[in-house]
This record gives structure tokens, C-alpha cells and sequence, in this order.
């Protein structure tokens, strides 16, 4: 009997299949040993030691695996192949030499880059030994992400209380949210106008052209500043002869993107379907890992993490088959397309992404998969068949034509293109943040000399826009741009700064949270070098050269940790003030902002004589004034000089709360409402903004719904707000009345005593009852209960019976059996939680809940304790005050403990 090690069940039952009766295929459940949260598990002192843990989650498995490998001929180890495959399948084989497990049983290593029965046979032909400059470049990686975050994290919490953590991929990621977000704000907008003539040929047929030049001198967007400048130019058309000057056409080609590497499948999963990039890879795995197609667990895709843009020959040749039988031979070019990789370490860039079989059709499989997952198997395919298919053929046409006037000429250019073999297109077009559909712009035929008549011209006055917030896609694309993380990393990387609170989307776009800010600025002020994008990627090249066999991993260690304990022993000494006076000069145009009537914005506005600055507390950072007097607030003898001030806001100016609940500067005024004559303001109370009518004892209130921003509201939005509830009308069956309004479970229609959600806080404003009686149904075709949603991920079936899944609920990720639900930890990505540790978590539900065989052990133990309690109370009585205060001790050491972990858990790999 041959062991076979992968990582998950789902492959594993699957290639049990493939291999028969003489395999024992078993699952490591993931890594089965990690450093421990704790100082000491990389020691620098001692050549970079490190101490490996395995937690009881994971010995089970392990224990498991032991028996097995010491009944069997022969040890296979066949994980994931990449850098992380490799180092489980290390881990794996390093305890089981502990173990002395394996004493003379040969051991070998396969990888396979799709789970389909030719390719795991075809592996199996061609073993090989570990690879150990891969296992070097991983323990490299994860001594680096242990050291940065266990050394950097506790130095925040310090200087910088309410900060949860530093990272080495992470706080560079962060600093390009905060960085755009800063661009933003420095932008100022400029006035230009264009120009724009709608004419008709000598033929009869309508198009447009904008201005070129005016007067022989090339007019760039920016180059009309005012609208008298546009009419001026204008009314010279108007005035002018229009004459076509010159007709140019020349023919394009547009070739296909090349197949989907993890980053560009993040990117265009994003871009079409709104996925994040987390949910792109938990569907992702699932089709890696297989689909029971027609009874036959299939896995449908390659593997989901790599940098390579190539396939293997024999799909190239399916690809080009599948065209010519599909599409047409016209559509297959005549020499396969082959693509190069930008990856710096072939070592590291596998296959591209691609079905495992391409006549396997999205319609064929779809009815065997959920709609997210059928949607991305569609994607993946057309842009595999896309990239080998014929490049498209188009024609663009330029004509420019000549305005001649008294008072002077000008130049109109028309551009269009026409498509004259749309060969890929057929298929596939890359999704574009900035799409314009040129291929529809055509023009009508004309010639050199031919006269032109003018139907009108318009002028129309724009403002330059600032560069636009990254989605998680653009962001992907700039890190793998600069060469920051790796494929595994991108996902796992954006969903931590969000679990930090560091960032938050708004609608795709990421917003940095102040908390975010500030940490960035920190970072930038005192570990500068170490959140350089020069500085992150040229590590990043160095893990790869340790990967290809060119650098020591030992070496690099040192090198970095030499220059970076030294920066972190500077800062030590350094006081809080001196900290917070250096974030103050570096947000100051975040925190504080210029105002138009020119007085210091860093004047107090409440006492006036005070200067505001950065604070920190425990709760975190706020605005507060240099005349705070703590001894006055303690009932002490005051200082009076200078005077007590408690004015405190956030540190988004404008934006927050005075000491009395108010914004910064007051309620701000948004005008009347128009049927009552009051005043409408907007305010800041304890639980976030809101609007309020009125100044009476118990004024109308409404809170600002998730996603609307202070900044945007006025007094339509205000009136809005505070006119719901809203009556849709009456209900066609009954006729009792259908409202609709906000509540704190979100945006909801209302009939009968029947709540049913909306998706958003807009549709409140807009929903008709065709909608509302829909949803209400739906409501009640459940029951009153909520739809169950697609589990994020299956895990397998629990001992007792019944499958364990992963799901997505109002408050997060939670494991599910039977009726027990476990919330996940935060930070704990569903994608990458085990059986074993969802089993925990059912049974610490179970035992708190008072379900099940748990909950019944539970009882018995406590009152078994209780009773012994009482017992030593009664001989012990003096020794209470001890024992309190051992158990305040404990709490503190318990503490501490969770925040070491809090910063490891922010390792990058």
C-alpha cells in the first residue's frame, strides 16, 4: 500500500479514485506546523532557529498520517505545486522523521497542475525529491513576515495605541490606498472647455469632429481655459467654409490577452462581476479541486495560483480544434499563439489557468454548478479559447477638415473605426475600468476637397477629475506591477487590511480608514525604507532568486535583520509626543485642512487660544486642544493657566464630533425644509451622522445609511432621509398598505407585519410596488426566513453525520452543521479553514449553547468544580485575596498573548 499526501479531502477522495485500490490517499488539512505566537519562534541570535508548532487541530491529522505511512510500502507527497505545496509536503516529511515513521520506506514527490486522472497518472510517472531551494525561499519568507510583524506590531502599539498591526506586504499595500487617497485630496480642478461640431457629408450623413488646431497652433484638452475663449472659437466655425483637408485610413490589428494568470483572473473577475478578490479564489479552488459532473468528481480548472501566461501543447491543439469546429477555420491562426511570462523565476511560473478539458463547454457544466462558479469556469474558458483564436482586423479612419473664416481658421478631426474581421472578438473582450466602444463609431465615405455642411456646434465646459480610488483590482494590478507579493498572497493580503480596519469599501472602491492613514504616516516617518516600493520588490526578487538556487536564504536574513533591528532600537526611545508632532506635519492636509478665510486650522475653535493636534487613547486617535487640563476634569485644584479646553473631534475635519456630541464646528445648516419652514442640519451623535428637523424637545432624526458619506449630503438627500417611512401603495392582494424605510438590519419593504430586505439604501427611494409585492413573497415563501446562501466553501461530512460548511451571514463567516453555527475568528479566512478547526468551533458552540454531547460533559464538570470550590473556600477562606489577584495576573498575561498573536497572524505568506 503507497501513501499519498495532498492537502484538502475534496482532491483527496478524488484522486483516491483515480489511483485505486493500492493508494491510500490522505489530507494534511493545509500546514500542519506554524511558528507560534510567541517571542522566540525566529531567533536572530541563534543562525535564524525557528520553532515550529503543532496544535491539536492539526496532531490528530498528523497522528493520523504517522500510522499510516508506518503500514506502507511508500510515501508519496503530493501538495499543491508551488512554493507552499512544497513547504507542507517539507513539514509533512520533517515529522514524520521525528517520528521515526518512515526508517527505510522510500519517499517521493509529485506535483500536478490540473486533478484530472491523465494528469495525477502522468505525474505519477515522474517523481522527484524535494525540492529544497523552494523550501529554503519559503522559511525565508516566513521568518521575514514573523520578524516584521512581531518586531514592528508591538512598536505601534506603543507609539501609536489603538494600531493593530504592521506587515511586510501588507503595510506596503496600504500605503498605496493611502498615497492615492493623499493625491486626491492635493488635486485641484481645472476649467477647460472643448468643442464639438455636428456635421453632415456631401452624402447626406451625420457625424461629429472636435477641434484640432486653431489658427495653425495644435489645441491640446486643457488648452481652452474659459467658455468666452470656446465661443470665440465657435462662432469662427460658425462663420467659417468646411472643406475635408484629408481622409486617412489605415488598418489595426488587436490580438487576444494572454490566458488568465491569478492576478488578471482577480482583475477581470472584479471587473465583470463585482467578485472580490478572496471570492474569486474561494470559487477558483472549488473548481480546481472538482465538480461531480455526470457522477464523476471532475476537477474543471489548472491550478489557480501562478504567474505563467502559457499552456501545455496538447491544449493549445484543443483550444485551436475547438475553434476551427466552433467558430470557423478563418478564426484559428495559422501558427499557435504562444506567450511569454513576465514572471522573474520560471521555477515559480507555472501553467496559466485554463479548463482542464477544453470541449468540456460552460453550458455543458453549468446545471452542475452554483451561478458565481458557472460564471467563472465561462470566463476562464472563452478567455482560454479567446487567446488562441485569430487577432480581430479593424480600419481606423481619420479625417481632418479645415474651417476657413475672416477672422481666422481652425481644424476639425473626425476618428472612427470599423471592424473588419472581429476574429477573438467573437468570443472575448477584456473588461476595461475606462471602456469606450470605438469599433461602434463609424464614418461616412468621403474624399480629398469634398465641401462639408455644418449642422451645429456646441461648446461644453469640463474640470479635470482626480485619479480614481483603486478597486481591489486596480490594486492588484499596481502591486503585481511593482513586483509586490506573489499570486498566493494578493487576496489574503486585501482581506487583512480590511479585517484591520484599515481600509473599507466603498461601493469597489478602498477607502483608507483614518486608522489606516495613521499608521502609514507612521511608517513613513520612521521605518520609511522598509514601506519602499523599491525596497518590498527587490526582497520580493530575492525570495525568488533564493527559490532558483542563487542566493543562501540565511544570507538575506541576515542582511535585512541587521539594518532593521537597528531602526526599530532607534524609535524605542523616541517620546509619543515627538511622534505625534511628526504625524501632524504629515496629515496635515488631511487633518488639517486650509480654510478659506485664512485663520490657522490648527486654532482651537472653541477656546481660540489652544492649538489642535493629534491624540492618541486607547480607543484610538482623535483632534483634541493643547489647553486639555486633566486636573480640572478630576475634580484637583485646576491649573488656570492656561484655561481647561475639552474640545476633541475625529481627525477628519469637518466631519466629526465635539465634546457635546455636535460636528466640529457645530451642526452644519442645510437649508429649510420647504413644508415646515425648519431647519434642517446635519449632525454627529455617538452612534455616526444623522439629520435632524427642527430644534424641538423631541426633533425628527434619521441616521445616514451605510455607504452614504458626510461629505455628499445635502438638503434633498437630508429630506429624503427624514421622509421615510415611505409608502409604496397598497397591496394588490389585500390592500393594506406597503412602506418602505431603514432599520437597523438595513433597507427593508414593510406589509402586514412581513419585513423583506432590499439590496440597497437607494432602492428605498425608488422601489415600486411590483418590486415590493416580489419580495415580500419571497420573504414568505420562506417562511419568514432568511434565503439560504451557496456555502463559500463544503468541508466534508461531521462524524456524527451531516455535512460542515462554511457561510456567509450578516455578521461573517460562520461554520455551519446541523443547527449549530460558529462564527469564525476575525481575520480567519473562510477559504483556508479546515475541518479540523471548524470541528472546534461546533464543539465550543455546542458547549456554550448547551447542544449536544459538549454541552452535557460541560455541565457535569462544573458543578464538579463548583462543588470543590466551595469545599477549599471552607478550609481556605484567607487565601481568596490571593487567588484574586493571581487570576488578574493570568488576564494580563492572556492579553498580551492575544496581541503577540495579533501581529503574527499578519505574516504575508
Amino acid at each position: 500500500m503507497d501513501i499519498v499526501i495532498v492537502e484538502s479531502p475534496a482532491k483527496a477522495k478524488t484522486i483516491n479514485k483515480y489511483l485505486g485500490s493500492n493508494y491510500q490517499v490522505l489530507a494534511s488539512y493545509g500546514h500542519v506546523r506554524d511558528l507560534p505566537a510567541k517571542d522566540g519562534s525566529v531567533d536572530p541570535d541563534h543562525d535564524f532557529s525557528m520553532v515550529w508548532d503543532v496544535d491539536s487541530k492539526s496532531q490528530k491529522r498528523l497522528n493520523d498520517i504517522v500510522r499510516a505511512v508506518k503500514g506502507a510500502d511508500r510515501l508519496i507527497l503530493a501538495t499543491d505545486p508551488d512554493r507552499e505545496g512544497e513547504a507542507i509536503s517539507w513539514h509533512v516529511l520533517e515529522v514524520l522523521n521525528q517520528k521515526k515513521a518512515l526508517k527505510d520506506k522510500p519517499v517521493q514527490r509529485v506535483v500536478f497542475n490540473a486533478i484530472t486522472k491523465k494528469s495525477i497518472l502522468e505525474a505519477m510517472e515522474k517523481p522527484r525529491d524535494i525540492d529544497a531551494p523552494l523550501v529554503e525561499a519559503y522559511l525565508a519568507r516566513r521568518a521575514l513576515d514573523y520578524l516584521v510583524g512581531f518586531t514592528l506590531s508591538p512598536v505601534l502599539w506603543r507609539k501609536l495605541p489603538g494600531a493593530r498591526s504592521a506587515g511586510r506586504v501588507q503595510s506596503v499595500a496600504l500605503r498605496l490606498v493611502c498615497d492615492r487617497e493623499a493625491e486626491i485630496e492635493r488635486f485641484v480642478k481645472q476649467e477647460y472647455w472643448s468643442v464639438l461640431a455636428n456635421l453632415t457629408s456631401a452624402g447626406g450623413a451625420a457625424f461629429q469632429a472636435r477641434l484640432a488646431a486653431v489658427d495653425g497652433k495644435k489645441v491640446g484638452r486643457l488648452d481652452i481655459p474659459n467658455g468666452d475663449e470656446a465661443a470665440r472659437i465657435a462662432a469662427l466655425i460658425e462663420a467659417a467654409t468646411l472643406n475635408v483637408a484629408s481622409v486617412e485610413s489605415k488598418p489595426q490589428r488587436r490580438h487576444p490577452a494572454p490566458p488568465f494568470t491569478t492576478s488578471t483572473l482577480q482583475q477581470e473577475a472584479s471587473r465583470k462581476f463585482g467578485f472580490a478578490a478572496a471570492r474569486t479564489m474561494q470559487i477558483a479552488q472549488k473548481l480546481y479541486e472538482g465538480a461531480d459532473i455526470g457522477g464523476e468528481t471532475v476537477g474543471l480548472i489548472t491550478y489557480m495560483r501562478t504567474d505563467g501566461v502559457q499552456i501545455a501543447g496538447e491544449a493549445i491543439a484543443s483550444a485551436r480544434s475547438v475553434i476551427g469546429k466552433s467558430y470557423g477555420e478563418e478564426y484559428v491562426p495559422e501558427k499557435p499563439r504562444h506567450y511569454s511570462s513576465k514572471a522573474k523565476n520560471a521555477q515559480e511560473a507555472h501553467e496559466a489557468i485554463r479548463p482542464t478539458e477544453l470541449w468540456r463547454h460552460p453550458r455543458d457544466v453549468a446545471r452542475y454548478l452554483d451561478p458565481d462558479a458557472a460564471r467563472l469556469y465561462e470566463l476562464v474558458w472563452k478567455r482560454t479559447i479567446a487567446s488562441q483564436m485569430e487577432s480581430a482586423v479593424l480600419e481606423r479612419t481619420t479625417i481632418d477638415i479645415t474651417a476657413k473664416a475672416p477672422a481666422g481658421s481652425a481644424t476639425l478631426r473626425a476618428t472612427g473605426s470599423v471592424v473588419r474581421f472581429d476574429g477573438f472578438l467573437t468570443l472575448y473582450q477584456e473588461g476595461r475600468d475606462d471602456e469606450e466602444d470605438e469599433e461602434s463609431r463609424r464614418l461616412p465615405a468621403m474624399s480629398e476637397g469634398e465641401a462639408v455642411s455644418r449642422t451645429s456646434v456646441e461648446t461644453s465646459q469640463h474640470f479635470t477629475e482626480p485619479p480614481a480610488r483603486f478597486t481591489e483590482a486596480t490594486l492588484v494590478k499596481k502591486m503585481e506591477e511593482l513586483g509586490i507579493g506573489r499570486p498566493s498572497t494578493y487576496a489574503s493580503t486585501l482581506q487583512t487590511l480590511r479585517d484591520r480596519d484599515y481600509v473599507q469599501l466603498d461601493g469597489k472602491r478602498l477607502v483608507p480608514e483614518d486608522k489606516g492613514r495613521l499608521v502609514t504616516a507612521f511608517l513613513e516617518s520612521f521605518f520609511n525604507r522598509y514601506v519602499g516600493f523599491d525596497f518590498t520588490a527587490d526582497l520580493e526578487e530575492k525570495l525568488d532568486r533564493i527559490s532558483a538556487g542563487e542566493l543562501s536564504w540565511k544570507d538575506v536574513l541576515r542582511d535585512f535583520w541587521n539594518d532593521f533591528s537597528g531602526s526599530v532600537h532607534e524609535i524605542k526611545d523616541l517620546r509619543v509626543s515627538e511622534v505625534l508632532e511628526a504625524l501632524n506635519e504629515m496629515l496635515a492636509a488631511h487633518v488639517f485642512p486650509p480654510v478659506t478665510d485664512g485663520v490657522d486650522p490648527r486654532k482651537c475653535p472653541a477656546c481660540e487660544t489652544g492649538r489642535l493636534s493629534i491624540k492618541v487613547s486607547r480607543f484610538g486617535a482623535f483632534v483634541g486642544c493643547s489647553n486639555y487640563n486633566k486636573n480640572k476634569l478630576d475634580g484637583k485644584e485646576p491649573n488656570e493657566n492656561p484655561p481647561h479646553c475639552g474640545y476633541t473631534r475625529p481627525l477628519t475635519a469637518g466631519g466629526g464630533a465635539d465634546g457635546d456630541g455636535e460636528m466640529a464646528d457645530g451642526p452644519k445648516l442645510l437649508g429649510q425644509d420647504p413644508e415646515t419652514g425648519l431647519d434642517v442640519t446635519l449632525r454627529s451623535g455617538r452612534f455616526g451622522p444623522y439629520v435632524q428637523l427642527g430644534e424641538e424637545a423631541k426633533p425628527k432624526r434619521a441616521s445616514l445609511p451605510r455607504g452614504w458619506q458626510v461629505g455628499d449630503m445635502d438638503l434633498e438627500k437630508a429630506l429624503m432621509l427624514l421622509s421615510l417611512p415611505r409608502e409604496v401603495g397598497p397591496h394588490p392582494e389585500d390592500g393594506k398598505p406597503i412602506s418602505a424605510g431603514i432599520g437597523r438590519y438595513g433597507p427593508f419593504v414593510l406589509h402586514d407585519g412581513t419585513y423583506a430586505n432590499l439590496e440597497s439604501a437607494d432602492e428605498v427611494f425608488s422601489v415600486g410596488i411590483n418590486r415590493a409585492v416580489s419580495a415580500l413573497a419571497e420573504k414568505r415563501a420562506r417562511g419568514n426566513r432568511r434565503a439560504t446562501a451557496a456555502p463559500l466553501k463544503e468541508l466534508g461530512d461531521h462524524p456524527d453525520g451531516g455535512p460542515i460548511t462554511v457561510q456567509d451571514g450578516r455578521y461573517g463567516p460562520y461554520v455551519k452543521w446541523a443547527k449549530i453555527n460558529a462564527t469564525l475568528p476575525k481575520g480567519t479566512d473562510p477559504a483556508n479553514v479546515t475541518v479540523e478547526e471548524a470541528l472546534a468551533l461546533i464543539e465550543a458552540k455546542a458547549a456554550k449553547s448547551g447542544k449536544g454531547k459538549t454541552a452535557t460533559a460541560k455541565k457535569t464538570t462544573t458543578k464538579k468544580v463548583a462543588t470543590t470550590k466551595k469545599a477549599t473556600a471552607t478550609k481556605k477562606a484567607p487565601a481568596k485575596k490571593t487567588a484574586a489577584k493571581k487570576t488578574a495576573t493570568t488576564k494580563t498575561a492572556a492579553k498580551t498573548k492575544a496581541s503577540a498573536k495579533d501581529a503574527v497572524a499578519d505574516g504575508d505568506s
